[in-house]
């Protein structure tokens, strides 16, 4: 077994297990991929203040996302397809989240539906939901999500169309995937990933096929997809859906400081400043770069938490010193997922609890609820 010391290490043991359409998915953005790779890089230019002589004892990196008690300030991202990096990916990933005492998100377009992660993992999980233009079917996804006794529902604003994700295209992403040569070939050069698949039903997108009038199978699935995503997705939707839901909301894909204000004042109970991980605009601001503003702006009348480009336990940190008070990890879990399954995003998971809590302690903290943007380098930090 390989010495696993960051998540880097875990990125190249899932690039060499997962099939390559799949690892594409993941790892990639829209069009160039800037904003993909400034999600990351932006961080970078942050740096910290190191503090000397500062009892460091009784550490705790415990919070609270939306009123739930957290092992540390980070959720798992929803991501779709979690299912195609590892074999029953989403009942695996909510094991290990539930097991560490952070939130698990799931996606609709998930694999292993709402019922089988709930089944198998746990209830307590959250759900996020794409709208559709078939609104009898979100209201029955809502009220699925009601019957798992999900914890939050998690309302993606940033999908009405699909970003131009150019390596989806050149390797006709489908799940499962299409048996073509080229994809036969790449399939059986990672033997891992093809046993764990051939030993489980689980292939198809669970929270759709089934349960969609005329959704029986693949080609109808895809049909039916392409032409679902609702462009006329507006605010009176969000106060449709939180009626419907009842429950704690949050509201994701803000990077602007005026639809900041229009979530605040929506009775959302968080947004997350997140740009789909550069998979949609692609030369849109990094997620982090967009975050001071919008937390200056609305910090004091909404939860902000923050999403995009989150590597390490060090990038969840700057995070919180800049206002943010959840964050979630998408591509690191992923990473974990593909790598070694439930004991890779376990260790994904310690990787960056450690870094968080190290990191905390060296700049003269030991409660994670402390932290401000004090501990950063100041010309460092992007501002409002």
């Amino acid at each position: 077994m390989p010495v696993i010391t960051h998540i880097e290490d875990l990125r190249k043991m899932a690039q060499r297990r997962v099939p390559r359409m799949f690892y594409d998915y993941a790892d990639s953005g829209a069009w160039t991929e800037s904003t993909y790779r400034a999600n990351e890089s932006d961080f970078q230019k942050i740096k910290f203040r190191q503090r000397v002589a500062v009892n460091m004892e009784g550490r705790s990196t415990a919070s609270t996302m939306i009123g739930q008690k957290v092992a540390m300030p980070v959720a798992i991202a929803p991501t779709g397809l979690t299912g195609m990096q590892h074999a029953d990916g989403e009942i695996l990933a909510a094991r290990a989240a539930r097991k560490f005492g952070i939130p698990f998100t799931l996606s609709t377009m998930s694999i292993c539906s709402i019922e089988d992660v709930a089944r198998h993992a746990g209830e307590g999980f959250w759900f996020q939901l794409y709208v559709m233009k078939d609104r009898g079917f979100i209201e029955r996804l809502i009220d699925r999500a009601k019957a798992a006794n999900c914890a939050a529902l998690v309302l993606t604003l940033d999908l009405q169309i699909l970003g131009q994700r150019h390596k989806d295209i050149r390797n006709g992403l489908s799940a499962p995937p299409k048996l073509t040569l080229k994809n036969m070939f790449n399939m059986a050069t990672k033997p891992r990933w093809a046993m764990g698949m051939l030993g489980t039903p689980r292939r198809q997108f669970g929270n759709i096929v089934g349960h969609v009038s005329g959704v029986a199978d693949m080609s109808s699935l895809s049909e039916w997809t392409a032409s679902q995503f609702d462009p006329a997705l507006n605010w009176d939707d969000v106060q449709w859906i939180k009626k419907r839901w009842g429950g704690k909301l949050i509201l994701k894909g803000i990077q602007d400081v005026e639809d900041a204000k229009l979530a605040a004042a929506s009775g959302a109970d968080a947004l997350i400043v997140s740009n789909h991980g550069g998979r949609q605009l692609d030369g849109a601001q990094s997620s982090i770069e967009a975050l001071p503003a919008i937390v200056d702006a609305v910090g004091q009348k909404i939860e902000v938490h923050m999403d995009g480009g989150i590597r390490s336990g060090q990038d969840v940190l700057r995070a919180l010193a800049l206002g943010a008070k959840g964050t979630y990890i998408g591509r690191a879990m992923l990473y974990g997922l593909g790598a070694m399954g439930e004991a890779g995003v376990t260790r994904a998971l310690e990787i960056i609890h450690k870094e968080l809590d190290i990191t905390m302690a060296f700049c003269g903290h030991t409660q994670v609820d402390t932290v401000n943007r004090e501990i950063l380098l100041p010309g460092s930090y992007p501002t409002a």
